[in-house]
């Protein structure tokens, strides 16, 4: 399709006849995201032209037709320079139906037929391009306070338009993701985080039984629906941005431990295949990272399900999830560092805060010894692949196994020692200055930690460099015949002979 023959219909004011061009446009090019240098000046005089014409025009189909080609134009850095200008930026807003700065009008209301409903899921996902392309693009929409209105813009929405709702909150998270000013906004004057919770109360469907405990799921509302699914996970993203920073603020306790309670229930919940629901628990542990460790005693402190006498009726299922989560991020032995260090993360604090959660930790990851003929970071136990973890080639992996480990020990070096051998741990204790023994700082309780018979029989023998008991090495003098004892040592004779030359 001509870019020429676009641009003389759009000039000679024939909105029907750019419509239809634009129409067989936007097929050829739906899935193009290569485009050729050459007719880059004609793309750019394009943009303009379609901003133009959605100015002038007021008829839904020609609308978003124009933005249809406008997005499939966004793909390209190169040509964004009369859409990410402030005129571009509102006329966008208008279409997305997003109250700015520098809009004249009431409140936008919701679309109300499916056309008007298209042009607004299309403004949004050409704002979505835009942004994400386009840094000047980023500083009109901090300057017309964009978010902003996209906050008073989710408070709109309803559950029946799920397109409008779930790029509302991707653009919600682009424009947290690469402003840091706009995410502190957001955060202090925009009220995101309360709106955020409430997406992610309905969209998960939480019903709350105590201050911050959710009812069980029941098995038929155990699985999130796929549309449900896809805004919990952009509301997730969003909420992750907003909260990265001034968690330290005890008046904001109560919406944290909200937060916590959310993402407990949804831990809980799976969706309609396993990739997804890995997915959905990551983003969970990673928003959990970002809280107040003080506030993640709502994962385990739901009074109304109980929990185990052997931890003070604490409801350890939680803890369970994260371990079994980490074990299976090990399992796949790719993408390390962001997908394993977030939950090693978040388990390491949070045993270091909560007793109950350090104790169940200690009990499934390292248990009484009774087997110490292996090497430690021999097997498949969740102890092994730690321990192998400890000297990973990334120095965040390392650390964070070998951190995880050491607070499971109570920050005892001795314990830390008897389950990964002197060789494994050297890095950690260097780190802290440890080599010579002792505890780290931060104080814990004083149950102390029992041996197993086999261990107390077997700890003699245990090099304590590798962590195991070593078979002995046969003595190669033993089948020698006098002769060859004699050539050997005059060869060794010789040998410090030129040494000391």
């Amino acid at each position: 399709m001509s870019l020429t023959a676009i641009l003389s219909e759009i000039d000679g004011g024939d909105d029907k006849g750019a419509e239809k061009l634009l129409q067989k446009y936007n097929t050829e090019n739906s899935h193009t995201f290569a485009f050729d240098h050459k007719e880059e000046d004609a793309r750019i005089k394009l943009c303009q032209g379609l901003l133009t014409v959605l100015r002038r025009s007021d008829h839904p189909l020609c609308q978003s037709t124009c933005l249809e080609t406008l997005r499939i134009l966004s793909r390209d850095k190169r040509v964004l320079g009369p859409v990410a200008t402030k005129e571009g930026i509102l006329t966008l807003a208008g279409l997305a139906r997003i109250h700015v700065a520098g809009h004249n009008g009431e409140l936008l209301e919701e679309p109300q037929s499916a056309e008007e409903e298209r042009v607004v899921v299309e403004a949004l996902k050409c704002l979505c391009n835009v942004v994400f392309n386009s840094v000047p693009a980023q500083q009109v929409g901090t300057d017309v306070k964009l978010a902003e209105g996209l906050c008073a813009h989710l408070h709109m929405v309803s559950s029946s338009h799920h397109e409008v709702g779930l790029f509302s909150l991707r653009l919600l998270f682009l424009l947290s993701a690469l402003r840091t000013d706009v995410r502190s906004m957001l955060r202090k004057e925009a009220g995101a985080v309360r709106l955020l919770t409430d997406i992610l109360e309905r969209t998960l469907d939480v019903q709350w039984v105590g201050p911050y405990e959710a009812m069980p799921p029941t098995p038929e509302a155990l699985t999130i629906s796929p549309e449900n699914n896809e805004l919990a996970m952009e509301a997730l993203k969003a909420l992750f941005n907003i909260t990265m920073s001034d968690s330290s603020d005890e008046d904001n306790d109560h919406q944290f431990r909200l937060i916590a309670g959310i993402m407990r229930h949804l831990l809980m919940l799976k969706t309609n295949n396993e990739d997804k629901t890995e997915e959905a628990h990551s983003h969970a542990i990673n928003l959990l990272s970002n809280l107040p460790v003080r506030c993640l005693d709502v994962l385990i402190d739901v009074p109304v399900q109980g929990g185990m006498e052997a931890y003070g009726g604490k409801n350890i299922d939680t803890v369970q999830i994260l371990l079994d989560f980490m074990e299976k991020r090990i399992d796949k032995g790719i993408n390390y560092k962001e997908g394993l260090t977030p939950v090693l993360s978040l388990m390491t604090e949070s045993s270091r805060y909560h007793r109950e959660i350090r104790r169940y930790l200690k009990a499934q990851v390292l248990p009484p010894l009774k087997d110490v003929k292996e090497r430690p970071e021999i097997g498949a136990t969740v102890r092994n692949k730690l321990v192998r973890l400890m000297t990973h080639v990334d120095m965040a992996v390392k650390q964070g196994a070998a951190e995880f480990l050491f607070v499971l020990c109570k920050e005892s070096v001795d314990n830390l020692l008897k389950y990964t051998g002197y060789g494994n741990a050297a890095g950690l204790l260097m780190a802290r200055g440890l080599l010579a023994g002792g505890r780290g700082e931060t104080q814990y309780s004083s149950d102390e930690d029992s041996d197993t018979e086999e261990y107390k029989s077997a700890k003699p023998f245990i090099n304590p460099i590798t962590g195991h008991i070593e078979h002995p090495m046969p003595n190669p003098m033993e089948e020698m015949t006098e002769e060859q004892k004699e050539y050997e040592a005059q060869k060794l004779v010789n040998m410090i002979d030129e040494l000391s030359r």
